[in-house]
């Protein structure tokens, strides 16, 4: 809202709240995966779109690699500026990090979850991980590209791109097509922002719904019932996400959004994809494993964010390596550690199995 629309930051945030508390608390699972089909092929379209106008802006692809040689050479190598370095090599550990949430993340496990059949599990993996090579590739390119485009050799990017470069995006945006595509890009950048909340306002509801609620009653409980009590809890989550949102942007006014999200699933990622991925890969993994790996995981992400770069000599280091990778990694030992210091008598972790239906 703030960067296209340039709308008050707050105002966005509750107007946001508003849309997506609303078709998420009264659809539930169904309308959420409905909207992320249109919000998905709006995303898919723009961020191809993109990246590919700003090639033809700048010359063709002759025309970008000269660009990109003068204005950022190390763009165009794997390690970056200044070659193979340690500070490089665990950069590039910690943006390839990023990948191991969809391994296991329950907003993106949960539509598999909800799958009829195994035939269609088999057509849907190709069709994510297609869709996110592209639009991961496209919000990418477009990045660089934008940075090239619209600051050039010497300019200030601070000035054009917003702290961090998070403006590229609406500002290569208008700067590249008429007023008309740029609302179209407006729909693609809040569909992104969109379709990860809803998903984890339903997964968050559904659990909460039906692991605690439920067990706690200790009796069934009428669809009905079950319903209005997921739509109240999906209200509640999202004004709790509402009151962390403003609190944050005026604790920590400088943080990009960019880190947030970073933070945000990384904390996913080190908590739940271990576990899953030792669940489903390893027999022996048993309840005490996973809930090591949880933990273990959930404490791990502030440590390595907040503790680990004031090390006196190698913090400036490893605060490269961010907190994603190394998390994931001590999440994973624990659990394989955990398990086999208790494997008499174990039990299995979890069942893969679970339901997700509306509204929770």
């Amino acid at each position: 809202f703030a960067g296209f629309l340039h709308w008050n930051y707050y105002v966005g945030i509750v107007v946001g709240f508003a849309i997506v508390i609303a078709y998420t608390s009264w659809g539930g699972f169904l309308a959420v995966a409905w909207s992320d089909v249109f919000q998905g092929l709006l995303m898919v379209v723009g961020l191809v779109a993109l990246p590919i106008s700003a090639v033809v802006a700048l010359g063709g692809v002759s025309g970008t690699q000269t660009a990109l040689a003068v204005v950022e050479p190390g763009m165009l190598t794997v390690w970056g500026a200044g070659g193979f370095t340690w500070v490089n090599l665990f950069t590039v550990i910690s943006y390839a990090a990023i990948g191991l949430g969809f391994l296991g993340s329950p907003q993106v496990f949960v539509r598999f979850m909800a799958v009829r059949d195994e035939g269609e599990i088999r057509r849907g993996r190709w069709v994510a991980v297609v869709f996110t090579l592209l639009t991961d590739t496209g919000a990418v390119m477009a990045g660089f590209l934008g940075s090239v485009l619209l600051v050039g050799n010497g300019g200030n990017q601070l000035a054009v791109l917003g702290v961090g470069g998070e403006l590229v995006l609406p500002a290569l945006t208008q700067s590249l097509f008429p007023p008309l595509i740029v609302g179209c890009y407006v729909a693609a950048v809040l569909a992104a922002t969109m379709s990860t909340i809803d998903s984890l306002l339903v997964v968050a509801s559904s659990a909460v719904t039906h692991d605690v609620y439920q067990r706690m009653r200790g009796r069934a409980e009428s669809s009905h019932a079950l319903m209005r009590f997921s739509r109240w809890v999906t209200v509640i989550l999202g004004v709790f996400a509402l009151i962390i949102a403003w609190g944050v942007s005026l604790v920590a006014p400088d943080r990009t959004i960019f880190w947030y999200v970073i933070f945000g699933w990384s904390g996913l990622t080190a908590t739940f994809c271990p576990m899953m991925i030792l669940s489903l890969a390893w027999p022996s993994y048993n309840v005490y494993g996973a809930i090591a790996s949880m933990i273990s995981g959930i404490v791990s992400i502030p440590f390595f964010a907040f503790v680990v770069p004031l090390l006196p000599r190698w913090g400036s280091l490893l605060m490269h390596a961010e907190e994603l990778a190394p998390s994931f990694l001590v999440s994973l030992l624990c659990g394989i550690v955990v398990t086999l210091l208790t494997r008499e008598g174990g039990q299995r972790p979890l069942e893969i199995s679970g339901s997700v239906g509306r509204p929770g």
